[in-house]
């Protein structure tokens, strides 16, 4: 049995190295094998923190019947979705063409040049045996049948890449997308749909700039009704902080309990945003403990962030969902005393008939306890709960992920001046741009330092460039500018569709040529690569001045325009950008105030370049007002860069001097200014929507 596995940097492949199974990693000479031997592949697609890819493992993948019919009449391939997106994207396209639903597992029958003519997710083993056979079967005696079937779905699939008519998004769009999203909102438990139920956490951004920039109380509203919900259910955890990646139930109630880092980087900024729109003390504490479970439980020791925590924990050889975070009334007797843990039980809704399996509960806080109370109870529980076993972490460090929490460190660390997390996100994003770009092209992943060989897609150019552009206004630093321009204009080298339509594919000119270029407009959990270079050109304009880059934002949200009208659900983060795009975006320039490396405002004006504010504590605590404001105004994502006057490389702060040699703010669109002004509440002022 070849041992191909075991050295790839993916944790899911590594999962699976000692299975009976004789895996290949994708690539050539997987094909090359399957076209000597005349079998079809067998595709499974997973990621390492998937509860039912493990379940599939346990029951067919370590079966020693199964795998000897696998390696008898396949070549199987095994592929983590979240290394490679493309290989994904192309299968489960034809996936959900020939079943109808997607998910993962994925598995899928191809011939050896690639193209699917059978397709499945989840099989319990029973089942897949036969299916195992029926292929082998029809592989042998019906090959014209299958080979006309396999370009049938190939050319179905290829025509889901040819993207949508443009259509513009004004502001009659903006607002016929917010009234169909409202009118299909769940107004009694937040979110939308029914169970199982996910963090739309791109729309919640996309309703948040429409209510700033239009003052829509009923957009505002649905925020709060779906955060409040959010967090006070069990799919937040309650004692170590963070989100579970879905509720199984329509009322948040029972997680399904793997923690993605794209969710909590993503929701990290959607309750930032939901705090300083509203001062709410609940959006605030998530924020805070949403934070402190990035840092503490995904960081890694090269300052990247790990992808996910498993949704099972290894209990007794097995896996075993939500042991980690389940309890029950007497467990928290048991480590609380009668008393505490009597009005512990009832801070969180823990009851003898359970909400989970066993009659074990998924913490809920339906209202707010004591706080001096709960915060000793809560870490009494939490360590506590670190003497159970734990879930295993994927540690392979994402660029598309990573970016995300770039961006939110960065915008909620200077929004609460919290220095530590921009610190974090200027440590992240220095291994990035130092490891993860070989030879001047932007790699996918890495683990453990090692970089992989598969290359950056569309959505890993745009949510890092986005994050390096936040980091840049919370340090005011040029260096992250730089830096980001040059990824961006890789990426519309890269990944621009023909003719100019604005649009994107996922997969680089470069890439390996798939049976079909994947490229898909609509948003999932992350941001597409189509929604996450719009957002990013989009900011990238109102920090440069450049029209090039705003022509191509605007271009990026029409090729979008027709989804957003058909479907808004599913376009929130093009939705989001045009936003932005019709509001300005207002532009803020504040001299005479620094960030420094940190994000945090500085209070030594020497750094400030105003010789006549050195040593003047009054206008150190104004510029540090000024910038406080414009940081924490609810805006319509308006850019905010502190700095001295005509720094190097930062061009909104050219031009722009001080006024009687003391700080000032310059509130601009498109580089055109309104006066400045001195003081914290002409600069509110400034920044309210003009409606």
């Amino acid at each position: 049995m070849a041992d191909r596995l075991r050295s790839a940097t993916s944790p899911y492949l590594r999962q699976h190295a000692d299975n009976p199974v004789d895996w290949w990693p994708w690539g050539p000479d997987a094909f090359a094998e399957a076209r000597r031997r005349d079998v079809p592949v067998l595709l499974s697609v997973g990621y390492a923190a998937c509860h039912w890819c493990h379940v599939m493992a346990h029951e067919s993948f370590e079966d020693t019947e199964v795998a000897e019919r696998i390696n008898a009449h396949f070549v199987p391939i095994k592929v983590d979705r979240e290394e490679r997106p493309d290989v994904d994207a192309v299968y489960m396209a034809a996936t959900t063409a020939m079943t109808g639903q997607g998910g993962w597992p994925m598995t899928a029958f191809l011939t050896p040049d690639g193209d699917a003519f059978h397709t499945g997710t989840y099989f319990p083993r029973e089942p897949f045996l036969e299916v195992l056979g029926a292929v082998r079967d029809a592989w042998a005696d019906a090959r014209d049948a299958v080979g006309e079937r396999a370009a049938a779905v190939t050319a179905a699939i290829g025509q889901t890449t040819a993207g949508l008519p443009a259509a513009p998004l004004g502001d009659a769009e903006l607002a016929a997308a917010v009234e169909s999203l409202l009118g299909d909102a769940d107004t009694t438990h937040g979110g939308f749909g029914g169970a199982p139920k996910f963090p739309p956490s791109m729309t919640l951004d996309h309703l948040l700039r429409h209510h700033a920039r239009t003052g829509d109380p009923a957009a505002l509203e649905h925020v709060e009704r779906t955060c409040t919900a959010m967090a006070r259910g069990g799919i937040y955890d309650q004692l170590g902080g963070g989100f579970a990646r879905y509720a199984v139930d329509e009322a948040w109630v029972v997680p399904h309990f793997e923690k993605m880092l794209y969710d909590n980087a993503q929701l990290l900024g959607v309750y930032a945003r939901w705090w300083r729109a509203t001062g709410s003390a609940l959006a605030e504490r998530v924020v805070r403990e949403t934070a402190a479970f990035v840092l503490r439980d995904l960081g890694t020791s090269s300052g990247g962030f790990a992808s996910a925590l498993d949704a099972d924990t290894e209990v007794d050889g097995r896996g075993v969902e939500g042991y980690t975070y389940a309890w029950t009334p007497a467990q928290l007797r048991e480590v609380l005393g009668d008393d505490d843990g009597a009005r512990a039980a009832e801070a969180l809704g823990v009851t003898d008939a359970g909400t989970f399996e066993g009659g074990t509960y998924t913490l809920q806080m339906p209202g707010d306890p004591d706080p001096q109370w709960w915060a000793e109870v809560r870490a009494r529980l939490l360590v506590a709960r670190l003497d159970r076993p734990q879930p295993a972490r994927d540690d392979k460090v994402v660029t598309a992920w990573n970016g995300l929490a770039i961006a939110t460190l960065a915008d909620a660390g200077a929004m609460l001046d919290e220095p530590l997390w921009v610190a974090a996100a200027r440590k992240c994003a220095s291994y990035l741009l130092s490891e993860h770009v070989v030879e001047g092209r932007l790699r996918r992943a890495s683990r453990g330092g090692i970089v992989g060989e598969a290359l950056a897609v569309a959505a890993d150019h745009g949510n890092l460039v986005r994050g390096l552009l936040c980091l840049h206004q919370a340090t005011g630093e040029a260096q992250w500018l730089d830096s980001a321009v040059a990824l961006l204009d890789a990426a519309i080298e890269l990944f621009g569709a023909e003719g100019d339509d604005g649009g994107y594919y996922d997969a680089g000119s470069d890439a390996e040529r798939l049976v079909v270029r994947p490229r898909d407009l609509s948003d999932g959990p992350e941001p597409s690569g189509q929604s996450a270079l719009a957002e990013a050109l989009m900011t990238a304009s109102a920090l440069t001045g450049s029209s090039r880059y705003r022509e191509l934002a605007e271009a990026a949200v029409r090729a979008s325009g027709t989804l957003a009208r058909r479907a808004p659900r599913f376009a929130g983060g093009v939705l989001t950008a045009a936003e932005a795009l019709a509001d300005g975006p207002r532009q803020v320039a504040v001299v005479g105030a620094a960030a420094g490396g940190d994000g945090g405002v500085l209070l030594d004006t020497a750094r400030t370049g105003g010789a006549a504010l050195h040593g003047d504590d009054g206008a150190s605590a104004v510029a540090a007002d000024l910038l406080r404001t414009a940081r924490r105004a609810h805006t319509a994502g308006a850019v905010v860069v502190p700095g001295a006057p005509d720094a190097p490389g930062v061009p909104l702060l050219a031009d722009r001097p001080l006024v009687d040699d003391g700080p000032a703010a310059y509130v601009c669109r498109g580089f055109v200014c309104d006066l400045p002004v001195t003081t914290p509440d002409d600069l509110a002022a400034a920044l309210l929507p003009a409606r």
